[in-house]
C-alpha cells in the first residue's frame, strides 16, 4: 500500500541540515515512530512512514506538514522492504535517514510463552532492524546517509518476565555497533538511541505487570518520570541532525553507560524479591503482548496462517 500526500511548509528552524532529504521511519503508525515522523516533517524532509496498520499509518501522514509516502510492510518480510526501497526511490529520492524503530514486547514468563510469540518479539525487533539496514544501506551509501537504531534500556539490565524484549533490544543494539564500523568507510554514520520509559501504549499498563512495576518503583524518584512520545521524537531529531553516535532519552541516560556492569546483578536481586510474592499461576496469567501496536502486528502474524498460539 502507498500513498503520498502534499507538501506544506515547515514550522521550525532548527533541523536545516535535514531540510529537503528523505528520511524513513519504519513503525511510524503510532507512538515514538509517529511522534518522530511528524518532528522529521517539520524539520523539512520529505517522510516514508512505514508500519503494519494501513489506516492509523494515513491518519499519521494526514497530519504532516511535508511530503509524504506511506508504505504498508512487515520488517521482518525482506521481499517487501526491498520492494519499498525502491518505491521511496522512484517517488522520493534516495533516503537520507532511516530510523529502525519497529517494535513489540511481550510480557510473561518464559516457559509459558508461546515459542512462536517469543520469536516473533525477536523477529520484528532485531530481525526487522537487519532487514531495514540492508534494503537502505545502498541508498544511504549513496547520500552518505545515517542510521539510526532504536534500542531500550531494557539492553542495560534484562527483566526476567520480558526475555524475548531485553533479548532482542540487546541485540539490536550489539547489531547497529557492529554495522558502524562496516559502514564507516561508505559515509553512512549509525547510531543507537537508548530510549527509557516512554508514554506510548506500549507502558499503558505498566502497574499492572508485577516485575516492571516493581523495577520502576525501586528507581530514583527521577528515573521514574515517563516521558512523552512528543519529547523522546525531539531528542531523536536532535541526535538525527547530528548524526550523533548515541541519542539518550532522556539524556541523562549517558551518565549510566558506565555503570552498566552492575546493572543485571542489581535487576536480578529487586525482581528476585517480587518473583517470590507470585505465584506461577499468577505469573503466567500476566501473559501478555503489550500496547496496540504490537497486538496489531500479533493478529496480523496469526492472521497469514502462522500457529495461533498465544492466550
Amino acid at each position: 500500500m502507498r500513498e503520498i500526500s502534499g507538501t506544506a511548509g515547515h514550522r521550525r528552524g532548527a533541523g536545516a541540515p535535514l531540510r529537503g532529504r528523505v528520511a524513513v521511519v519504519t513503525g511510524a503508525a503510532r507512538g515514538v515512530g509517529e511522534a518522530l515522523a511528524r518532528r522529521l516533517s517539520e524539520a523539512g524532509m520529505s517522510v516514508v512512514l512505514l508500519g503494519r496498520e494501513n489506516e492509523t499509518l494515513r491518519r499519521a501522514a494526514a497530519a504532516l506538514p511535508n511530503r509524504t509516502l506511506c508504505v504498508e510492510a512487515d520488517v521482518t518480510d525482506r521481499a517487501a522492504l526491498e520492494s519499498a526501497a525502491r518505491l521511496v526511490e522512484r517517488e522520493l529520492g534516495p533516503a537520507s535517514v532511516v530510523v529502525a524503530n519497529a517494535g513489540i514486547a511481550a510480557g510473561g514468563p518464559f516457559a509459558d510463552t508461546p515459542a512462536d510469540l517469543w520469536q516473533r518479539v525477536v523477529d520484528v525487533n532485531l530481525v526487522g532492524a537487519a532487514n531495514t539496514a540492508r534494503a537502505f544501506l545502498p541508498q544511504l551509501a549513496r547520500t552518505r546517509g545515517y542510521f539510526l537504531q532504536i534500542a531500550s534500556t531494557a539492553a542495560f539490565g534484562s527483566a526476567p518476565m520480558m526475555s524475548a524484549y531485553c533479548a532482542s533490544k540487546a541485540g539490536a543494539e550489539s547489531f547497529a555497533l557492529a554495522l558502524r564500523g562496516e559502514v564507516e568507510p561508505d559515509h553512512i554514520g549509525v547510531g543507537v538511541a537508548y530510549l527509557h520509559w516512554t508514554g506510548t501504549d506500549m507502558v499503558a499498563g505498566i502497574d499492572d505487570h508485577p516485575v516492571l512495576s516493581a523495577l520502576r518503583r525501586n528507581q530514583p524518584r527521577f528515573a521514574r518520570r515517563v516521558h512523552s512520545a512528543d519529547q523522546v521524537a525531539d531528542w531523536l531529531a536532535s541526535g538525527i541532525a547530528r548524526r550523533a553516535r548515541a541519542v539518550y532519552a532522556p539524556p541523562w541516560l549517558r551518565w549510566c553507560q558506565p555503570l552498566r556492569p552492575l546493572f543485571p546483578s542489581v535487576v536480578a536481586r529487586i525482581t528476585r524479591r517480587e518473583l517470590r510474592h507470585h505465584s506461577p499461576a499468577e505469573l503466567a496469567s500476566d501473559l501478555t503482548v503489550l500496547g496496540a501496536g504490537g497486538r496489531a502486528d500479533w493478529d496480523a502474524y496469526r492472521s497469514a496462517g502462522r500457529p495461533p498460539d498465544h492466550p
